[in-house]
């Protein structure tokens, strides 16, 4: 069984304890008023936790892959919408560390790590998710410039990525289409950059996620990523094997969090003289939460373990994210069931984990497209 060594378990009791002093006592009212968590961002700063995937060379804190997934658990078991803030940054800051230029890392980096700076990922449309090679936003080249026109919508940290990077197509004629689709650093500040809307959802409240549009925006052509036209795509399913760690994990910190919620509630509810978890059809329903839990958080970190050791891993990430996001929407739901009339109540924590926990199953790759890509890599390792 993978285990944490001494360093990851120190590591995990510190960010627990800011959870439990921070996060925890707020999460409840601010989720419900929707309010951009300030504070909690100020302090994940001071706690160098915008450097997860940044090189100690340019200040960050250069995380092993499992260090990066405790602290996802961790902060999502106290609000999975503080952790989102945290990911779609952390991807923004992997793919300028392994796929930048010098003068790019040195430009960006040493302020992302810090927080000063924040940033996202720019990848879907309004009429391309899944499909990425299918996206109509285009960049065409003027001088020593690109113009950039389209749309991209669900972005997390949209308001406050400065960079964004945002995948486009520099080529729309390539065969195969791939070839043609590139990434651009774009500054919040580009003329033509503009953020339109914010993004009414069922759960995830507190970041934003919004639409944007960029209409002939004037992007400097040092701002392509790693230099090179054609390898936009590449880069960003490397990069989003990270992503999906990050989502993997915080599946199980809502799942986690949604168990501790139901066997608090079983031992403080009675009925019929006793309380509710000393009858059997309940502790049944804790068991195979317990199990499933610990089974995505298994998996999660031997997903991310195989990462650390370079070898490759786009089924295992997949594996866990696609696992680990199905049991926080059965456990969340279980949960409720538990609580009964409680769960669907705003005065506890059960109804946002069930409202959370579906973005799981579809961000980083829906899990219908992450059995596709199981299945494929499967067949393509045999041969």
């Amino acid at each position: 069984m993978f285990e944490l060594n001494d360093e990851q378990q120190q590591f995990r009791e510190n960010v627990r304890r800011f959870v439990e002093r921070d996060i925890r006592p707020v999460a409840r009212d601010m989720e419900q008023a929707g309010s951009y968590p300030e504070k909690i961002v100020e302090t994940m700063k001071d706690m160098g936790l915008f450097g997860m995937t940044v090189p100690t060379q340019f200040g960050g804190l250069g995380l092993d892959s499992v260090s990066l997934a405790v602290v996802f658990e961790e902060i999502a078991r106290g609000w999975m919408g503080v952790a989102g803030i945290l990911g779609s940054h952390s991807v923004g800051c992997r793919l300028v560390s392994m796929f930048g230029t010098d003068d790019q890392k040195h430009r960006y980096l040493p302020t992302l790590a810090t927080g000063e700076r924040r940033t996202g990922i720019g990848l879907t449309e309004p009429d391309a998710g899944s499909d990425l090679q299918g996206i109509s936003t285009r960049a065409r080249k003027d001088g020593d410039h690109y113009i950039v026109t389209g749309r991209k919508s669900w972005i997390t940290n949209a308001r406050h990525a400065d960079p964004l990077p945002v995948l486009v197509k520099t080529d729309p004629e390539a065969n195969p289409r791939h070839r043609g689709m590139s990434v651009l650093l774009i500054d919040r500040d580009t003329p033509g950059f503009a953020v339109v809307r914010d993004l009414g959802k069922l759960g995830y409240k507190g970041p934003e996620t919004c639409e944007l549009v960029l209409d002939e925006a004037r992007v400097p052509a040092d701002r392509l990523l790693g230099g090179t036209e054609g390898r936009g795509l590449q880069q960003v399913l490397s990069a989003l094997e990270i992503g999906r760690i990050n989502v993997a994990a915080r599946s199980v910190g809502v799942a986690q969090a949604a168990l501790d919620a139901a066997r608090a509630y079983a031992r403080q509810r009675h009925a019929f003289g006793k309380p509710i978890g000393a009858f059997q059809a309940i502790q049944l329903k804790l068991a195979n939460l317990a199990t499933d839990t610990q089974a995505a958080r298994l998996l999660t970190w031997w997903a991310a373990d195989r990462l650390d050791r370079g070898e490759r891993a786009d089924i295992e990430t997949g594996m866990a994210k696609m696992f680990a996001s199905e049991v926080a929407l059965r456990s969340s739901l279980e949960s409720m069931r538990i609580h009964g009339a409680y769960g669907y109540s705003t005065e506890y924590d059960v109804e946002r984990l069930y409202r959370d926990a579906p973005l799981m199953a579809i961000g980083e790759g829906t899990n219908d497209i992450l059995r596709m890509v199981i299945a494929r890599g499967l067949e393509s390792r045999e041969q």
